[in-house]
């Protein structure tokens, strides 16, 4: 046996092929209950908008709040496409808010999850904001421990990959690559740096590594998006999206993967 300061918490006691005693159908089934809600399901593409912006502006301009999202902490607003709806989830920031919420949106009848996070630029690819299609994402967070055995990278699914390389052939403002995923942003030291240059991974953001294992692990589908937005605050004007906080870029984005999502069911 381990002594005790021997001992590493992340990756000891994980039993990836068990099930899990805590499940998000037992907490939305009390969800529900608790606040009177008949069981339904939300739309079947989702995304999470770790910084609230579209989310926000859907609310201010009086979009639906989903009445069958009985998650505790969030809220998901309905965004109507010209021929579809897409529940868009805001500011559940970091790995572990974005898998908890990720658990419970396919729990609720969602079909593919898509993530958009802002993002800083490692390694210049493209004049910010662009997008970076995440291909793999390195584990420099604890969630993705839960879910899957250690190794430096979760990486996208195939048939995801598929899906979005559909609405690449003619975006240049979307560049393919790696990211680093961390947990703690105001700890990011040269030495970390270097090495995710060394790694040529364009850029950090929070969530990606986690939701990458809790995909592979569950095989429900994942795609992430970084938005590179800014360069850890070392230059002026930094953290600058464009017009209207990049809400339009955010939409047509959304658009052009949910159908090619639908198109190619």
């Amino acid at each position: 046996m381990k002594k005790e300061n021997d001992m590493i918490p992340i990756i000891e006691h994980k039993r990836h092929d068990m099930p899990s005693i805590f499940t998000p159908a037992s907490l939305l089934r009390e969800a529900q209950r608790q606040k009177s809600m008949s069981s339904g399901s939300i739309p079947e593409f989702c995304v999470l908008d770790p910084d609230g912006d579209l989310s926000r502006r859907l609310k201010s301009s009086g979009a639906k709040c989903n009445q069958n999202w009985a998650c505790y902490h969030t809220e998901l607003f309905n965004l109507e496409l010209q021929d579809m709806t897409v529940g868009v989830l805001g500011c559940a920031v970091g790995a572990s808010f974005a898998v908890l919420v990720a658990e419970e949106m396919f729990a609720s009848g969602c079909r593919i999850l898509m993530s958009v996070t802002s993002s800083g630029q490692v390694v210049p690819s493209c004049r910010p904001p662009c997008f970076v299609l995440i291909d793999r994402a390195l584990r420099d967070e604890g969630t993705s421990y839960h879910y899957m055995p250690p190794s430096p990278y979760s990486m996208i699914r195939g048939e995801v990959l598929n899906i979005a390389k559909l609405i690449m052939t003619d975006s240049t403002s979307i560049v393919q690559g790696g990211v680093w995923t961390t947990d703690a942003p105001f700890r990011e030291t040269e030495e970390a740096f270097s090495f995710a240059r060394d790694q040529n991974l364009l850029a950090v953001e929070m969530e990606a590594a986690a939701l990458y294992a809790y995909a592979e692990a569950t095989a429900n589908p994942v795609i992430c998006f970084a938005r590179i937005t800014n360069q850890m605050g070392t230059i002026e004007n930094d953290f600058e999206k464009g017009k209207d906080n990049g809400n339009e870029d955010f939409i047509d984005l959304i658009s052009k993967v949910a159908h090619a999502w639908r198109d190619g069911r």
